[in-house]
């Protein structure tokens, strides 16, 4: 049995991660994304009262899943679909990760792992262990069967799949033989880590053979007749009673004891092991089939009460949120994006904006300084993960291809070690990306080779940009270097088949910032002045 929620053919992913999540997880801020879809917000009459601690295991899990994208629109729409379904249905979804965390804590504690290896070289250990472990899935599959009984509004192919071929897989009928064996055989492991004080209850075996006899009073045809447990009153050996109650069992016709005959014992444990065994062997192919179901199943809800949490999350800053559609990769097109980060950490509704980049392969963002131009471009980075795992992002509409390969440059703080400067750190990973571009590549740039002079940096980020360009690579860059902005924009502003966008961050008359990109020639300065005036004014 397959959950196939986060693939509709398969369980794991076709491909690998980005190249160097490591920087997009740093450059986006992707960590508070991460720790939000771990933390649940706790309401009280429909007010949010607190914030749960963070489950690690569900920030690692949004991280996996976040940094291994999806190659395919249909991949992205499948996803989507279960995402709307689990928003719908909470309940359902918290139900199946808990069931699936239970059952995994539950498992180590009973030997699985090193453990369950060290068993091995002992039947009768291992075969205990088996019988528990049966009794542990058939119990979480049991609960997984009444959650899907309850009526539920479910729209997605994958949770419909998944549904139906689960049902199929273990109906009422098959639970009912599993425990029907289960209880014939609980002798065995009955009281086994239990000591005789305090108990008043004794499970017995009852196993019946049917057989011939021979010439020589040898069997034949032997055949197991009943399997049977059975409780009766637990009497301590040796004590009064014990003795009364074996004298009782004396004078019952064909019986005897082997309490007191080891040899005879040994074997009675032996046939015992045998049996049991057998039996065992009927319905083993239900733990084999749910061999990593569990694994999976905690593993792929994981990623969709995340995305849920995510959804609250933005719902408590009144960040509207919607799922983006995928189209041609010179497309870009949204509405009211917003830099989810930002609201998620400073607890606010942050500023959107607004933008169509129809057959534009190169944006290149200008204008005043903090006025909001690094976070416009986190925000489109920020938009393009999130689509390519299945989330839905901050944004009334939002329309992107889609780009397997994203990479991001923005500028770093100098070496600690002062091995190296940082126009030449910034240049060591520049080449990192050149080697590593090809078909799907997206680069976000913000701010780079502004450690050099205004000169030297327009230079080097002419040649660099262009070359990728003509690559066929699409980049989206925000920049101080007005030298080589001008000179992009002289030379491709008679050209509209360039490909090339211009955006510049608003700025009033007196100086106010408006954190909004609207589309302007580069100008040949940032008005850092008037940021001094605020400063020396304010001082």
């Amino acid at each position: 049995m397959k959950v196939c929620l986060l693939y509709e053919d398969r369980e794991r992913a076709g491909q690998g991660t980005y190249y160097d999540p490591a920087s997009i997880i740093q450059d986006l801020g992707l960590k508070a994304l991460f720790s939000a879809a771990s933390k649940e917000l706790v309401y009280e009459d429909g007010k949010v009262m607190k914030v749960d601690n963070m489950d690690p295991f569900l920030a690692e899990t949004m991280q996996k899943v976040m940094m291994t994208p999806l190659s395919t629109a249909e991949e992205i729409t499948f996803r989507q679909e279960i995402v709307a379904d689990s928003v719908k249905n909470e309940q359902l979804i918290r139900g199946l990760y808990e069931i699936g965390d239970r059952v995994l804590r539950r498992w180590d504690e009973l030997g699985r792992g090193f453990r369950e290896k060290m068993r091995q070289g002992n039947p009768v250990m291992r075969l205990t262990s088996e019988i528990r472990v049966l009794h542990l899935f058939t119990d979480a599959l049991a609960e997984i069967r009444g959650l899907w009984e309850e009526p539920r509004e479910i729209q997605s192919r994958g949770l419909t799949a998944f549904r139906d071929e689960f049902l199929a897989a273990f109906p009422k009928e098959r639970e009912d033989n599993v425990r029907r064996i289960l209880a014939d055989i609980s002798f065995y492991t009955e009281g086994l880590d239990q000591k005789d004080e305090g108990r008043d209850q004794v499970i017995r075996p009852r196993i019946v053979f049917e057989s011939g006899l021979e010439d020589g009073l040898k069997f034949s045809s032997l055949k197991l007749e009943e399997v049977s447990s059975q409780s009766t009153k637990f009497y301590r050996r040796g004590s009064t009673m014990d003795k009364i109650q074996k004298f009782k069992n004396s004078r019952i016709p064909d019986s005897f004891s082997t309490v007191e005959e080891d040899h005879i014992n040994e074997q009675t444990r032996q046939l015992e092991f045998e049996v049991v065994n057998y039996l065992m062997r009927r319905v083993k192919p239900l733990t084999e089939e749910f061999q990593t179901f569990f694994d999976q199943l905690k593993y792929q809800m994981g990623f969709y009460l995340g995305a849920i949490r995510l959804t609250q999350h933005m719902k408590r800053f009144a960040i509207r949120w919607c799922f983006p559609q995928v189209c041609d990769r010179k497309d870009l097109e949204f509405e009211n994006l917003k830099e989810v980060v930002m609201g998620l950490e400073q607890r606010v509704n942050v500023i959107g904006n607004s933008c169509s980049l129809l057959q534009k392969d190169l944006l290149i963002v200008t204008g005043a300084n903090q006025g909001g131009k690094s976070t416009f471009l986190r925000s489109i980075g920020i938009a393009q993960v999130m689509m390519q795992c299945g989330l839905p992002v901050a944004a009334l509409s939002y329309r992107s291809g889609i780009f397997p390969r994203i990479f991001v440059h923005f500028t770093r703080r100098e070496d600690s070690a002062m091995n190296s400067g940082r126009l030449d750190e910034e240049l060591k990973r520049m080449n990192g990306i050149v080697e590593q571009v090809g078909e799907g590549s997206l680069i976000l740039l913000n701010e780079s080779f502004a450690t050099t002079t205004e000169k030297e940096g327009s230079v080097i980020a002419y040649d660099i940009i262009r070359a990728l360009h003509e690559a066929g690579v699409r980049i989206l860059t925000v920049t101080h270097l007005l030298s080589f902005a001008k000179r992009i924009y002289e030379e491709t502003k008679d050209h509209p088949e360039s490909g090339v966008e211009f955006l510049s961050a608003e700025r009033r008359e007196n100086g106010t910032r408006t954190y909004r990109m609207i589309r302007h020639e580069p100008e040949l300065t940032s008005f850092g002045l008037d940021l001094y005036d605020a400063v020396v004014g304010q001082a």
